[in-house]
Formats: structure tokens, sequence, C-alpha cells
């Protein structure tokens, strides 16, 4: 894999508007999260609509969305496919409220990738073959120093990327150096 002008060659670019300049250049961290639209069922659109701002909210299962404005750089679904939302410049609205080593507001120097997927359903082989191709690459273009979860920078408010993600697999891969491992 590699990167161009910000985006992953390799990814759909979908372009997001929920998005802003960074405050600094320093890229640092990778936020790796689990979302799937509705809950628990995969494949649809429903999470490319979210990040797009054109979910429909009127299924019942998706009424606290109304209104939400949020994104990510990257989607991993199931099927091995990568979409990109925006560019690794910019700031994706992807952590929220959020603290790493005493820093505040993750999104600023961080880079968001979702996994399609639940706390409780096993991630597919595939999407860690992935998920392992991006952080290597976003490591060596960034200089990027650390991964974690989305549960390891807003404890009590998040659990994502779960209990079933296998963190092993990416510490096998990118050095337990980056990563957390539970």
């Amino acid at each position: 894999m590699r990167v161009s002008e910000h985006r992953l060659v390799q990814a759909r670019f979908s372009s997001s508007p929920h998005y802003d300049d960074r405050p600094t250049d320093e890229i640092s961290l990778i936020v790796v999260h689990g979302i799937s639209l509705p809950p628990g069922k995969f494949g649809g659109d429903d999470v490319e609509d979210l990040f797009l701002g054109r979910l429909d909210t009127s299924n019942p299962e998706l009424a606290d969305l109304i209104g939400v404005r949020v994104s990510s750089h990257l989607f991993i679904r199931r099927s091995g496919e990568i979409i990109q939302f925006v560019d690794f410049d910019k700031r994706a609205w992807h952590a929220g409220e959020s603290v790493f080593l005493g820093r505040s507001a993750c999104n600023d120097f961080s880079i968001g990738v979702e996994l399609e997927g639940t706390d409780t359903t096993e991630y597919e082989n595939v999407q860690y073959l992935q998920l392992v191709s991006v952080c290597r690459t976003l490591i060596s273009e960034y200089s990027i120093l650390n991964v974690r979860g989305h549960c390891d920078i807003s404890p009590g408010r998040k659990t994502d990327p779960g209990s079933t993600f296998e963190w092993h697999r990416l510490e096998e891969a990118l050095g337990s150096g980056l990563l957390r491992c539970e």
C-alpha cells in the first residue's frame, strides 16, 4: 500500500463533509474503532451514509444518530474493501471526547480507522490483513508512534473495537512498542 497526497491509493475515496483542518501537523496515533449500522448488521451503506452526512434516521434503530456529524479517515468493510472519507492531513471527527498520554482532543493528532464489526463479533481475517497493511503504511508515511483502540482513549465512554478484537495479531505484525495488548 502507499499514500499519495494524503490519500491511500488502494482505497476508494468518498469525501465526507465532517472534517476540518488539524491545529498541528503532528500525526502520532492511529485509533482503531468498530462500527456497524444498524447495530450488529453488516454490508449495507449506512456507515458510509453516516460519514457522508446523508444517513436516513427514520429507522428506529438509527434514531439516536439524528443530527450526528461524524467521520473517520478509513473504513474497512468485512469484505476487506477500504473506503477513505477524509485526507490524512485533515482532522476527521472520529474520537470525540478523548485523552491519550495526557493530551486531550485525540482527533487533533490521530488517524481514525473504523472496522465493520461489533464489540462481540469476531472480525474477519481479511480485515486484520488490511488493517496491518494500512498501519504499516501510515506508520511509515507519518512516523506514527502509537496504535490504540477507541476504548483506550475514551475509557468508560467507548468500548470498541471490543473484546473480540485480536490485539496480538497487530502486535505480532507491528511490534509491541506501538500497541497496548491485554
